[in-house]
């Protein structure tokens, strides 16, 4: 016998063979320890999953010679080695018709099965006639066979192979039990890949095979006729085809996804000239628009479920390196950012499907992503109109002035709020909790009489700003919540307390439990959660630890330092005695200047930037202070 495809070499023989579809084999196992036998069996769901493959598995445990129970079958697995599974295998069964509805679709043909469907199976015990590609029979057709299938003779039984389930008519699916078949699993494919490449002689690289699982698609079959044709094109090492993630990379026409991290970094940047320099390059290199356009869309939304998930969804099914790259840059922009970006880019996709100059639409689209970072949310917008105190209510915002009316001379215009401290969305982000609003410093000013120009009024002061200094910090506890849900019950000056205020001795233990919980988070597998709070500023105040991060908003804190963080977290705190109460809250940007002046780490640029003698010059004529510092070095 000539070569044998993978697909075929490797096609399952019994139920326990077959990957991802244990609800299946589950339930017809049980049916035919039980005899519980139906007449019709339709089985839908992706190509390339096992449907005709359990059809013909199915066939073999009903027509199987070998009794139930015995030696040679003690279970209703079919035994393989009688004369009527070694036929059905083979395709040779006389009393197994599989039939190509493509073909065979009408009506003339339908009546020709009805009609031999009424004679008694020639040798054994059913007469089976499996449908592929069911859905293709004419409606006319599926009239005549309606009868047959809802009372059909006792040694007829008829399985239905579909893609499109949908288009069986419900008169026909009615009479039939239906079982809708699952994609493969990236780790099923991935594993079982693994075990072919030992049984073929083929050195594989662990990256190599992850591409072919992924390029897959859910599919087994088209898996394994992709690495097929990759061990045909894999050189040859000391006598054994070797396969390389370049070389997979290189058949399939697809560009490494680090390609497409970079792109990303980019279009966050809002870098457009570096963004079309990068695809120039590709396309140059004979990649087409609409092969990284459809690429593109993967990672977005590989991406997104890194965003909405973390890094360990099962939402994701692509290896680690990749998911840990998906994370990376879910984490450069919001949940809505991305949702924008993949459908701006699968409206590109689309458009490159019926345009002549695949080269510019791709280049728009890309564009349209740098563009839609400078969107501003609306609920920023409107936080400009006017702050919310804690109570609740709006500050109503100053009436633009008629068109032709001049002001008043003299007449100074509303202080509005400081930039540092810009008012919060008028829409909390987090679930359901109450989101506090900082203070306007801004004063009450004169306003000449007959002037159009109406005093914004000054929101009430925050739960969690300053208190005044001629004011007694209130000490009754304070319930708050933030982004990640945890909430701890902590004294108002407690939270108002700035990380000047932090004795050095606190911040010794400070930073032995932040590397403590960093190198925790890190064994659990929560990377992205290491370094967010690798970076963030740590205080211990009495029984509580308080972590602000500097680097992420309130969205991505949720998604980062989830409650198996949390779990985490805590576990590790209360190892080392320190309080198991803490709080992550997200930084300010007047939080974020205050640390990094306050406690630079030791050898960080920060530190360097602080000490140079311009830096303290400039600090010193213009009563600046450093927001933030950029090492342009690494650029």
């Amino acid at each position: 016998m000539g070569y044998q495809v993978l697909a075929r070499k490797y096609r399952p023989q019994r139920f326990a063979d077959v990957a991802g579809q244990d609800h299946v084999t589950r339930t017809l196992l049980n049916a035919l320890s039980q005899n519980r036998i139906a007449h019709g069996y339709i089985f839908s769901g992706h190509r390339g999953i096992g449907k005709t493959t359990i059809a013909r598995i199915l066939a073999q445990a009903l027509n199987c010679r070998t009794e139930l129970g015995s030696t040679e079958r003690p279970t209703p697995e079919p035994c393989g080695t009688c004369d009527s599974c070694t036929e059905i295998r083979q395709g040779s069964a006389v009393d197994v018709i599989e039939i190509d509805a493509a073909t065979n679709r009408g009506i003339d043909e339908i009546r020709e099965l009805r009609d031999a469907a009424r004679y008694a199976p020639a040798r054994d015990r059913y007469k089976i006639y499996i449908l592929d590609e069911a859905h293709q029979i004419t409606e006319a057709a599926f009239n005549a066979l309606l009868k047959t299938l809802e009372e059909p003779p006792a040694h007829v039984i008829f399985m239905m192979a579909t893609t499109e389930p949908e288009n069986i008519p419900q008169t026909i699916r009615s009479r039939c039990q239906h079982f809708s078949f699952h994609a493969v699993r990236f780790d099923d494919i991935l594993e079982q890949l693994r075990k072919i490449a030992a049984e073929e002689q083929v050195e594989a690289e662990d990256a190599a095979l992850a591409l072919l699982a992924e390029a897959g698609d859910g599919s087994m079959r088209d898996a394994l006729s992709i690495m097929d044709q990759a061990i045909s094109s894999a050189p040859v090492h000391e006598g054994r085809p070797a396969l390389a993630a370049g070389q997979i990379r290189e058949l399939m026409g697809s560009v490494p996804n680090t390609v497409f991290e970079r792109l990303m970094e980019a279009v966050a940047q809002g870098e457009a000239a570096a963004l079309m320099e990068q695809i120039n390059v590709l396309l140059n290199a004979g990649h087409s628009p609409s092969s990284l356009a459809r690429q593109m869309v993967r990672y977005l939304r590989n991406a997104l479920m890194a965003k909405l998930g973390g890094e360990q969804t099962e939402l994701l099914q692509i290896s680690g390196d990749e998911r840990s790259r998906a994370t990376r840059t879910a984490m450069l922009f919001t949940e809505e950012d991305l949702t924008r970006n993949l459908q701006i880019m699968l409206r590109t996709f689309d458009d490159l499907n019926f345009r002549q100059e695949q080269r510019f639409h791709l280049e728009l689209g890309l564009m349209k992503l740098v563009h839609a970072q400078r969107l501003l949310p609306l609920e920023e917008l409107l936080s400009t109109l006017g702050g919310r105190s804690a109570a609740g209510t709006q500050s109503a915002p100053a009436p633009r002035p008629p068109a032709g009316s001049a002001r008043s001379a003299g007449t100074p215009l509303p202080s509005a709020p400081k930039a540092s401290e810009p008012s919060l969305s008028p829409f909390g982000s987090g679930g359901g909790g109450w989101t506090p609003t900082p203070r306007m410093e801004s004063s009450p000013k004169p306003v000449a009489a007959g002037s159009n120009v109406t005093e914004m009024p000054r929101p009430a002061a925050s739960p969690l700003s300053d208190p005044p200094a001629a004011e007694p910090t209130n000490a009754l506890p304070v319930a708050t919540a933030n982004a990640s849900g945890f909430s701890a019950a902590l004294t108002e000056g407690a939270l108002a307390k700035a990380p000047e205020a932090v004795t050095a001795e606190s911040r010794v233990d400070a930073e032995a439990l932040r590397q403590a919980v960093i190198l925790a988070l890190g064994r659990g597998a929560h990377a992205s959660a290491a370094q967010l709070l690798g970076e963030a500023t740590w205080s211990v105040d009495g029984a509580s630890v308080r972590i602000e991060t500097a680097a992420m908003g309130k969205k991505m804190l949720s998604l980062t330092v989830n409650a198996a963080a949390e779990k985490i977290i805590r576990q590790e705190l209360q190892r080392l005695g320190a309080p198991a109460r803490f709080l992550v809250v997200p930084g300010s940007s007047q939080t974020t200047a205050r640390s990094a002046e306050a406690a630079p780490m030791a050898g960080s640029v920060q530190e360097a930037a602080l000490a140079h003698p311009m830096v303290q010059k400039a600090r010193e004529i213009f009563k600046a202070e450093i927001r933030s510092v950029v090492d342009l070095r690494t650029k």
